[in-house]
């Protein structure tokens, strides 16, 4: 899956685009921002873990399964544009939300928010097409 991924990704393969490229695209730009602030914890794993379970349905050892293929995607990407053009290809503009939702349960699953962190967000909220207010109400429903 990876593989082919990465071949869409840089454009090598027209072939159209599976759900499993979106969920892991999903699961790479968690990766992205867990590690947005430089420190890669095991709470943040476990965080993008439960996150991609709840989101996709996944039982423990699918979705550490498609953490670290996330991981692995994030490493060999050369950036977070193609990950963000991938998911406004597949993912409809209201589930975008989500996505952002998602990525601030990562973002804030140390209880601690970064510049770096701050900085990320308001790119990707951009790069997928979304409105400021969008990622401020995601994150204000994960700080409760």
């Amino acid at each position: 899956m990876l593989k082919d991924l990465l071949k869409r990704l840089s454009g090598e393969s027209a072939a159209p685009l599976p759900p499993e490229d979106a969920r892991l695209a999903v699961a790479a730009l968690l990766v992205i921002a867990a590690n947005a602030d430089f420190h890669y914890q095991d709470t943040e794993r476990a965080m993008i873990e439960r996150v991609l379970a709840d989101r996709y349905g996944l039982d423990a050892a699918a979705a550490k399964a498609l953490r670290e293929e996330g991981e692995a995607a994030e490493a060999a990407a050369m950036d977070l544009y193609k990950f963000t053009s991938l998911i406004k290809q597949t993912i409809e503009y209201e589930q975008r939300a989500s996505v952002l939702e998602a990525m601030w349960r990562v973002v804030l699953a140390d209880d601690v928010r970064e510049a770096h962190e701050e900085t990320l967000m308001r790119r990707i909220t951009d790069l997928l097409g979304l409105d400021p207010r969008e990622s401020i109400a995601a994150r204000k429903r994960v700080a409760g």
